[in-house]
């Protein structure tokens, strides 16, 4: 299996618990007036607007599901992008901490407000900045610790 799904598996895995500590997080960490919809769901419904899909958009229950299907397809496709990183030399749990940094700053404060899907970061509460980017830490920090498993495990066959 090449680099790159590899990277792709392991991001889409490692978007379940970056999910968990959001709505975890979301439930304990926030303000009651902050526990507004998180991104993915935001994002999905401006996408389904964006695309005619008013029946997604507008309805909750296939809303969440379909938030649900973007965001591990959203952290699979992130995920392969840090293929390229793995070879370089560090530890794999800072590599991956810093490329979830770099994904939460290159989707909220450039690539989703460019598209429309979500407001800048800039313009959301401090508190919710703050559980977003440590669910991209948790995310970026499982990926790269799933590749790094995966790679040792091939190179031992």
């Amino acid at each position: 299996m090449n680099s790159y799904v590899r990277s792709a598996i392991a991001g889409c895995l490692a978007t379940l618990p970056m999910s968990l500590w959001m709505l975890l997080a979301q439930r304990l960490l926030l303000r009651p007036r902050e526990r507004y919809a998180l991104p993915p769901e935001q994002i999905t419904e401006h996408a389904a607007e964006a695309v005619g899909l008013d029946g997604v958009a507008h309805d909750k229950p296939k809303r969440k599901a379909a938030s649900i299907v973007n965001h591990f397809a959203y952290g699979a496709a992130a995920g392969a992008l840090y293929a390229p990183l793995r070879p370089l030399a560090a530890p794999a749990l800072l590599k991956g901490v810093l490329f979830g940094s770099l994904v939460w700053s290159g989707s909220y404060l450039g690539l989703l407000p460019v598209l429309g899907l979500l407001s800048s970061a800039t313009e959301h509460p401090a508190r919710r900045n703050v559980l977003m980017i440590v669910a991209h830490l948790i995310w970026g920090g499982v990926l790269s610790v799933l590749v790094e498993a995966n790679t040792r495990k091939n190179v031992r066959r």
